[in-house]
């Protein structure tokens, strides 16, 4: 793998970390600025509305621009959000550092998706990809924890200028490794929005969107289905996170190569894992060891969807990949609210805590129903290509 691909990963970590270390620091902000948990939880809101918004529009707006200069504005941007939550003096201006931060996530990982992919021979595409969102995993099972603590012992502000210093040796990575992106022919805003009159692109991020609604639908709701159900201890589900967060780690992987050798049947069999899983988690909740096992598979399903799911919006998108890419972003953040949605709807109409599984597994399954309509509409066209040697236009 090239070199260039660190300065992608690194820069991957810190907005991965970024995102969801606030969930660690939540008594703390909510205490320095007089304001409830529940108020001062809206900045993770906040930050998913960020992306949703930021992804397409900063895509679209750079499609004329090189796209290694597409990524150091990126990284500036998400240095800058930070620096502002550091040194916010009030909620309202720490909510605003949020959403300046947010506004890059969801284009540079749409951006920088493609250009890892171009670094790379076609045969090894996927796994590019897939070693970026790696990283965005290792933040979950690393970064998160340490910020944590960082903020714990020397104040929260302290944790968001650690991120900064993070952004700081990404942009200087991108702009040391990777090398220059000239401007894609005929690029423009009216042709990145041409894709989307490809049924197979919006067919591809409602698979992002129905895959991650299912990972999220039983994910949010892990501690309390845990210490309620299984019977651990409050104190147990850090090192369970941890143990989901080694099977993020190394389904990311499994799926990157899987997409590479074959998109679509990989796409099928993992979609078909993780509703499988799901179901499973229903009964395997109610003792300690089954459900530690299968929280393990279970992240390792959930994330073995990533690269592929990547990948094949950004095969069906010619001549605007970057966009898509950043659609599907979108799209995944749009599937971890509606999964979180669903999942706390069945605990509060009295369901109980393992629930959510039933609704993540159905979620899946539509998932791989959008697949495998999909796949269908692949084999009628008749396509030049076979799915096994689909390629990302770059």
């Amino acid at each position: 793998m090239p070199a260039a691909l660190l300065a992608l990963a690194i820069s991957a970590f810190g907005i991965g970390t970024t995102e969801f270390v606030i969930m660690g620091l939540l008594p703390e902000v909510a205490g320095d600025f007089g304001i409830s948990i529940p108020s001062a939880g809206l900045l993770i809101s906040g930050y998913a509305l960020g992306v949703v918004v930021g992804a397409p529009l900063l895509t679209a707006l750079g499609s004329r621009i090189p796209r290694k200069t597409v990524l150091v504005g990126l990284m500036g941007l998400f240095i800058v959000g930070n620096v502002i939550s550091a040194l916010a003096g009030s909620y309202g201006l720490l909510m605003t550092g949020r959403i300046v931060a947010a506004l890059s996530h969801g284009a540079f990982f749409g951006v920088g998706s493609v250009v890892a992919a171009s670094l790379v021979a076609p045969a090894k595409q996927a796994s590019a990809i897939a070693l970026m969102f790696t990283c965005l995993t290792v933040a979950n099972v690393l970064g998160v924890p340490a910020g944590t603590a960082l903020g714990q012992a020397l104040g929260w502000r302290s944790t968001f200028w650690a991120v900064s210093v993070l952004g700081v040796i990404g942009l200087v990575g991108i702009l040391a490794l990777v090398p220059k992106q000239t401007t894609v022919p005929g690029a423009g805003l009216r042709s990145e929005l041409r894709v989307f009159r490809n049924p197979q692109v919006w067919l591809a991020l409602a698979m992002t969107a129905l895959g991650f609604a299912g990972v999220f639908a039983s994910f949010t709701y892990i501690a309390p289905m845990m210490t309620n159900v299984a019977g651990f201890s409050t104190g147990a589900v850090t090192w369970l996170l941890v143990l989901f967060g080694g099977g993020l780690f190394v389904g990311n992987l499994i799926g990157g190569k899987a997409a590479d050798k074959k998109l679509m049947p990989s796409l099928y069999v993992i979609l078909s894992l993780l509703a499988a899983v799901l179901v499973v988690f229903v009964f395997t909740a109610h003792a300690q060891l089954p459900a530690a096992i299968t929280i393990a598979v279970f992240g390792a399903a959930g994330f073995a969807t990533v690269a592929p799911l990547q990948a094949r919006v950004m095969t069906k998108a010619a001549g605007a990949p970057a966009l898509a890419s950043a659609a599907n972003i979108a799209a995944f953040n749009l599937g971890n609210a509606a999964g979180a949605w669903l999942g706390g709807l069945a605990i509060e109409h009295g369901l109980g805590y393992t629930s959510p599984n039933w609704i993540g597994a159905a979620l899946a399954a539509s998932g791989l129903v959008v697949a495998i309509i999909s796949g269908r509409l692949d084999h009628t066209r008749r396509t030049t290509e076979s799915l096994s040697t689909e390629r990302i236009p770059v």
